[in-house]
């Protein structure tokens, strides 16, 4: 077994996704910390009947994925940081070749402070949502400015970063890897798969909870980090709100205002199949997928809102689940 990485999985109510998470690392390093966000399902005692180091985190403070996997890293320090912590979701499992390849590039480039790989949904086609996780999943590989909650970390690199921040309920991975740059490191996707995700989206609610957990996340990372994802505040400023109240005031002033915000949609719409396409999605799933990236600017804006309305109100950063 490999001394060198640690494993840190966390988790809630994650059922039999848990199970599968945790057989998949099975055996591959000397320390897994699991980390439970106030499970009400086993998810607790089929961990410690594997055998593994479980945290359960005290649910009288809002709990964040950013503060569990903070909390799996405390756990390692009483005998000390190994030189490499993998993070893992506890709706994944993880590649049985991943480790020993991402170490080998880590190792071979001392700059690099994160590698990662591809995430790919274990059943892409049993929903359009499903579907639409594993494109967003699937980027290209080579140097890239940040990447999801699966990925091998180098301690020095967490530690000079400060860890994740635990008030970020949405893009937490994102935020962190921002940090991880501003220490002086490198992030790296390499053309491997890493772990196999199970989404388990087959409604339209599930979807648009997540669209607002998003449009949290792009507001809350702004608050931050100032011009960090502008672009993406800016199109939600514009298609979930800008357009939307133009083409009300058009209703009552001049109809041809309500025809020239519909094009403006139909030309967004446009761009984004043909985009779909040029990735190599199918035509039967781009042009529904095409309309959900449209829509998705309303639920993002709610998440806004939602944020600025917590921040005025001095409420805490509570996460908002979709499964």
């Amino acid at each position: 077994m490999n001394s060198a990485i640690a494993i840190i999985l966390i988790g809630r109510n994650e059922g039999e996704r848990l199970k599968r998470a945790l057989d998949s690392v099975s055996g591959l390093v000397d320390r897994i910390v699991y980390v439970d966000s106030g499970s009400t399902d086993a998810s607790v005692s089929y961990a410690q009947s594997k055998g593994v180091q479980v945290v359960e985190l005290d649910m009288t403070i809002p709990f964040t994925a950013a503060r569990a996997r903070n909390a799996g890293v405390d756990a390692l320090r009483d005998e000390g940081l190994p030189e490499f912590l993998q993070f893992i979701d506890g709706d994944c499992a993880l590649m049985r070749d991943w480790l020993s390849i991402a170490l080998s590039v880590m190792r071979a480039d001392s700059g690099l402070g994160i590698v990662t790989g591809w995430r790919r949904e274990i059943h892409p086609d049993a929903s359009i949502y499903n579907a639409m996780c594993d494109h967003e999943w699937y980027r290209p590989a080579g140097p890239i400015v940040a990447c999801g909650g699966d990925m091998l970390v180098r301690s020095e690199a967490f530690e000079a970063a400060g860890g994740f921040n635990p008030d970020v309920i949405a893009a937490e991975d994102d935020e962190f890897c921002l940090r991880v740059r501003m220490a002086g490191y490198r992030l790296m996707r390499i053309p491997r798969n890493m772990t196999a995700h199970d989404a388990d989206m087959h409604r339209f609610s599930q979807w648009w909870k997540r669209s607002v957990r998003n449009g949290h996340g792009f507001a809350q990372l702004g608050a931050l980090h100032g011009s960090h994802l502008s672009r993406e505040r800016a199109r939600v400023y514009v298609f979930g709100l800008m357009l939307p109240a133009v083409a009300l005031a058009g209703l009552v002033t001049n109809l041809w205002v309500v025809a020239g915000v519909l094009a403006l949609y139909a030309g967004s719409y446009a761009s984004a199949l043909r985009g779909l396409l040029r990735d190599g999605i199918a035509p039967g799933v781009a042009w529904r997928f095409a309309g959900f990236l449209t829509l998705s600017k309303i639920p993002n804006l709610i998440g806004m809102a939602t944020f600025a309305l917590r921040r005025l109100r001095g409420r805490s950063m509570r996460i908002i689940e979709y499964k």
